[in-house]
């Protein structure tokens, strides 16, 4: 589980994030970040909506799994980002968990919030 250090709390700075982010889009889900100076720690949210799956239980999956995928590359993010990831698309539900970890490592480096291995 992430820690709630790692979470956003408030609309307010998912707002903020979506105006004046930047977006590295991918085959599954999309990744909105912008570099927050006022904090000393990453922050990340993950948005699904109602339009990718109609029950509460597999948004919550997808949510949770990528919260996993996240905290596992914990100690490879640098700085303090804002980082929200809107799925769209359901599949992300049934995906190996391996794949996923790689997809959002490959996304996070393409963004620069993660250096790639050389």
């Amino acid at each position: 589980m992430l820690s709630t250090k790692h979470r956003f709390h408030g609309y307010n700075s998912l707002r903020y994030v979506y105006k004046n982010g930047q977006t590295v889009r991918g085959p599954l889900f999309a990744l909105k970040y912008l570099s927050n100076d006022r904090r000393s720690d990453w922050r990340l949210a993950v948005v699904v909506s109602r339009k990718v799956c109609k029950s509460a239980v597999k948004r919550n999956r997808i949510r949770r799994r990528l919260f996993e995928s996240a905290r596992q590359l914990n100690p490879s993010i640098s700085g303090p980002y804002d980082i929200v990831i809107t799925v769209f698309h359901e599949s992300l539900r049934e995906i190996s968990p391996k794949e996923l970890n790689h997809m959002l490592k490959k996304q996070l480096a393409e963004a620069g919030i993660i250096k790639p291995k050389s």
